[in-house]
């Protein structure tokens, strides 16, 4: 419909008299405009993770309190489809909220997830990471595959956070050689798990902790200004020493 009201002007545009440049330049901008429009694909949206397994809970997630527009996003395909106008009418508001919530989107597309995100054994939110020792890789080197015995681990083991399934352990060699790191977590001490957010089990002497799906879990805080912010910084705190000059004259 656009491209075709610009041929109409520039039909009548030349009916009148010779074209100006800024007439030909408005009509070319227009259905450059149109055919770039029609070529943009739409997002990809990525499959929902055992640990993200609903919009609900994303929202929940990222935190800011998004967790309570939960009920106007009617499916995940909507949540990661939905645009920036299209949440407004939702509700979604203020506008930074709904900025934050796009870049989160972003985030997740890329498979950038916050603690977590990389489980895939979960139950009702749920997931359950062990400190283990692992068989070093055949693909290894043979230093550290003919590793010796210390007083943490065993020959030719290393330790490392993976994630499990109690119900399924033990596991075997190739399973645990298998098992991929979880990402966020380290060991501390040699024998405890550490990380944010992390709730180690009682009884486990660190070993085992319990990774859960709650409010703000992956939540990037906002700044707290102060002094006015940067732009202002320089100048309330001019006025400050100012008075506090003026005050020890007094």
């Amino acid at each position: 419909m656009a491209a075709s009201r610009s041929l109409l002007s520039l039909t009548n545009s030349l009916r009148l008299g010779p074209p100006t440049p800024t007439t030909l330049s408005r009509c070319a901008t227009s259905l450059q405009s149109r055919s770039l429009h029609r070529s943009i694909t739409p997002p990809r949206i990525p499959p929902p993770t055992p640990f993200v397994p609903d919009a609900t809970a994303f929202l929940t997630l990222i935190g800011r309190g998004l967790s309570k527009h939960a009920s106007k996003i009617e499916s995940w395909d909507a949540l990661f489809s939905l645009t920036s106008p299209q949440l407004a009418e939702l509700g979604v508001e203020p506008p930074r909220a709904r900025r934050y919530l796009l870049r989160w989107r972003d985030k997740f597309r890329n498979g950038q997830f916050g603690i977590g995100g990389d489980l895939k054994q979960v139950a009702n939110g749920v997931g359950v990471v062990r400190l283990m020792e692992v068989p070093i890789a055949s693909n290894a080197s043979t230093e550290a595959a003919g590793a010796k015995a210390t007083i943490t681990r065993g020959p030719g083991m290393m330790k490392r956070i993976i994630n499990v399934d109690p119900e399924s352990l033990p596991m075997s060699d190739t399973d645990l050689r298998r098992a991929p790191r979880v990402a966020g977590l380290t060991i501390k001490n040699s024998h405890t798990i550490h990380g944010s957010h992390v709730e180690l089990k009682k009884g486990s002497n660190g070993n085992v902790a319990l990774i859960k799906v709650k409010e703000g879990l992956w939540e990037h805080r906002r700044g707290h200004k102060v002094d006015g912010g940067e732009r202002r910084k320089a100048e309330v705190r001019a006025k400050r020493r100012a008075a506090e000059r003026k005050a020890s004259r007094a």
